[in-house]
């Protein structure tokens, strides 16, 4: 009986797990075993799409069916909205899987393809395009057009002419593909430059100052509207004026980066950045949280306060550090992809404020004002349906003198109503996390902590920087130094690209002048060789984007311009530059310059050479060869933290308590004594015991 009763206890307790037929979707699709959260978001459309793979084009090709290749990423708003209008609907559907076979890409996941189809569209409609990028191509994949966000009617018509065009004249189709395929087999081509390599100061000076023409010296960043952060920019003119002192450089960097983080772009109670601001003033954000910003950020505001002190770049720093530990980071030590932009199906909803809210939260007293008046925040508001973006005009002692309070004092009250906001916030449905982890952005935040540990020297940055260098390590490498693109739920999918590799090697080449650890330099060596095996254009010097080892597409592209994350190319080169000055490898080094060489045509006396941000920065390394400043001795970590709180950009750091195996490294250690040589081309000043003293060497 006793056996009886546990028996009809478990069948009721397996009947309450199992979903009811409400609760199963409607609809299924090849979709559903991917890892990527984008796919995943539309698993259960009634469109029946498949991932990128050969199953879909064996699919098309067998069936003679035209591809529909729809490419976006999660956090992507107008995604949303197509999905929702178009990819739900049933008569959308049917059409679609009559007619066409329909594939999925998360952009993300695969920048490749992205670029091909994206390329495709720039060609097709003749002006930029964007996400979701939707491309109609042959069964063979080759692209006729493309294009990106449609409403449900009009998508209805793009669908219907396609089905009519391809029945009735498949012929003018194959002929826009061979003449679109051959198109993006010669966008980005780099011709390789005749005669030898020459850089001199003369040319840097005329770069930075078309770098200037376009900085909009009252709001920062570039004139106009959108307007991106591109902190790479901002670095080469950052290292532009610690070569040449010049003040305007200096202001185009301050000015841009006080105007960001007193804008909405900021995250003014939980940090960090937004991916753009729709408006020429920082203040409307496409409210989305990237990875990739939030790292590079991170690195541009620690540099910047090691040039002027400014505490505001210094709190910029820890509090998105704060928020990248708080809603990017995974247990296992790696960081999320991204923050989607939109809550409960409105863009911004997590992050604005009606001032009715605020009066309710904050008690709709002085602090409540106080707080109002501080984040230009209005009855009506300052963005759609009366809502509020917090962001800053008024400096904080005009407020304080408004409510007869020091600016101390204002500014403590501010910040207790803001800590009472972000509690209230914290309790509101949250946007979705991509929680795929991606090699190339990882290692652009893992460099956002090497920097950040550089300038203000807390341990806790160090480790955070080692654990996610660990995490690469065991998770994304295989011992061929083959790298991952892709990790989530504890496995890869997809062979990595260049920008994987050339990132990494960046961000191990930072962890080696952190801690001295000659591992961490040996493998950035080793991933460089596997780059130059298995990427290598020998006719120009470059690189291609993809391994030989991946499956071919359309065409093989190079990354060569600067773009919101610098070029793989550039990225490479300027590691091979590094690379070739720890190791005494003059091939790296030769390297480094003819792939220079090659591109400078590019943005040498051209209107607008940032385009080209990273490739000016190793111009200018080329014309300021950099210092090898070498620490041996038992103080070394301590010497090194004592320089390296400055900004040196034209120094290289080596070294630890012993010589190690690096060539420069020899003979350079002495018993009992800590000593700093200040070297450049291999040739070494007299040797420092005091900080000091070595900065006045490189001076």
């Amino acid at each position: 009986m006793q056996h009886r009763i546990l028996f009809l206890l478990l069948i009721a307790l397996l009947g309450a797990c199992a979903p009811s037929d409400s609760q199963r979707p409607a609809y299924t699709n090849h979709l559903v075993n991917e890892s990527s959260p984008y796919l995943l978001q539309h698993a259960h459309n009634p469109v029946d799409w498949y991932p990128w793979g050969e199953a879909a084009l064996e699919k098309a090709r067998k069936e003679n069916k035209m591809l529909i290749i729809s490419i976006g990423y999660a956090a992507c708003h107008w995604c949303h909205v197509m999905e929702k209008e178009s990819f739900m609907d049933t008569t959308v559907a049917r059409l679609m899987n009559e007619h066409f076979v329909s594939i999925k890409v998360d952009r993300e996941e695969r920048p490749d393809i992205d670029d091909i189809y994206m390329t495709a569209c720039q060609m097709a409609t003749g002006r930029g395009c964007g996400w979701p990028l939707n491309a109609f191509a042959l069964p063979d994949g080759r692209p006729v057009w493309a294009g990106t966000y449609f409403p449900k009617k009009e998508w209805l018509k793009v669908l219907e002419y396609f089905i009519d065009l391809y029945q009735k004249e498949p012929d003018k189709l194959e002929t826009y593909a061979a003449q679109l395929a051959e198109g993006i087999q010669g966008v980005g081509t780099i011709t390789p430059n005749e005669g030898e390599p020459e850089f001199t100061r003369a040319t840097l000076d005329d770069l930075a100052d078309k770098f200037l023409e376009e900085i909009d010296f009252r709001w920062g960043g570039r004139k106009g509207a959108p307007k991106f952060p591109i902190p790479n920019k901002y670095q080469f003119l950052l290292r532009y004026h610690h070569l040449s002192g010049n003040s305007r450089a200096l202001e185009a960097v301050t000015v841009t980066l006080d105007r960001m983080a007193d804008g909405g772009i900021y995250d003014q109670l939980g940090g960090g950045f937004a991916r753009y601001s729709t408006d020429d003033q920082w203040v409307v954000p496409h409210f989305e949280k990237m990875l990739y910003d939030n790292g590079q950020l991170v690195s541009l505001y620690a540099q910047a306060w090691q040039v002027t002190q400014n505490p505001r770049y210094r709190t910029v720093v820890e509090e998105t550090l704060a928020f990248v530990e708080r809603e990017l980071s995974s247990s296992e030590g790696g960081f999320y992809s991204s923050l989607d932009a939109d809550s409960e199906g409105e863009e911004g909803k997590f992050y604005v404020w009606t001032k009715a809210e605020i009066d309710s939260i904050l008690g709709g007293g002085d602090l409540s004002s106080m707080f109002c008046d501080y984040y230009e925040v209005s009855r009506s508001g300052n963005w759609e349906h009366g809502k509020n973006i917090l962001h800053r005009r008024k400096p904080l002692e005009e407020v304080a003198r408004t409510f007869n309070l020091s600016p101390e004092d204002c500014l403590a009250q501010i910040n207790q109503a803001r800590r009472k906001l972000f509690e209230a916030r914290a309790q509101r449905p949250r946007p979705q996390t991509d929680d795929k982890i991606l090699t190339a952005w990882n290692a652009l935040m893992l460099q956002g902590y090497v920097d950040a540990f550089k300038a203000f020297g807390l341990e806790a940055y160090r480790e955070r920087a080692l654990q996610s260098g660990r995490f690469i390590l065991q998770n994304m490498l295989h011992e061929d130094n083959r790298l991952d693109r892709n990790f989530k739920d504890g496995k890869s999918s997809i062979n990595a690209f260049l920008d994987d590799y050339a990132l990494t090697i960046q961000a191990f080449i930072g962890l080696y002048e952190i801690t001295f650890d000659e591992s961490w330099l040996q493998k950035a060596r080793d991933l460089s060789a596997y780059v130059l095996q298995h990427f290598d254009d020998p006719e120009t010097g470059l690189f291609h984007y993809t391994s030989d080892l991946d499956p071919p597409l359309v065409a093989r592209k190079m990354e060569v311009s600067d773009n919101v994350i610098p070029a793989s190319n550039s990225v490479m080169a300027r590691n091979l530059f590094a690379l070739g000055h720890y190791f005494y490898d003059e091939s790296y080094l030769e390297r480094a310059r003819t792939m220079l060489h090659h591109v400078s045509p590019e943005f040498v006396g051209t209107e607008h050479p940032s385009f080209y941000n990273n490739w000016c920065i190793l111009y200018l390394d080329q014309v300021r060869p950099p210092y090898e400043v070498a620490i041996v001795g038992d103080d070394w970590d301590a010497r090194r933290a004592a320089l390296q709180r400055h900004f040196l950009p034209h120094a290289l750091f080596l070294g630890g308590k012993d010589e190690g195996s690096l060539e420069l490294l020899k003979g350079k250690q002495r018993p009992g004594e800590t000593f700093i040589y200040v070297c450049q081309n291999k040739v070494c000043k007299l040797p420092v015991t005091e900080p000091e003293r070595a900065l006045a060497l490189m001076k």
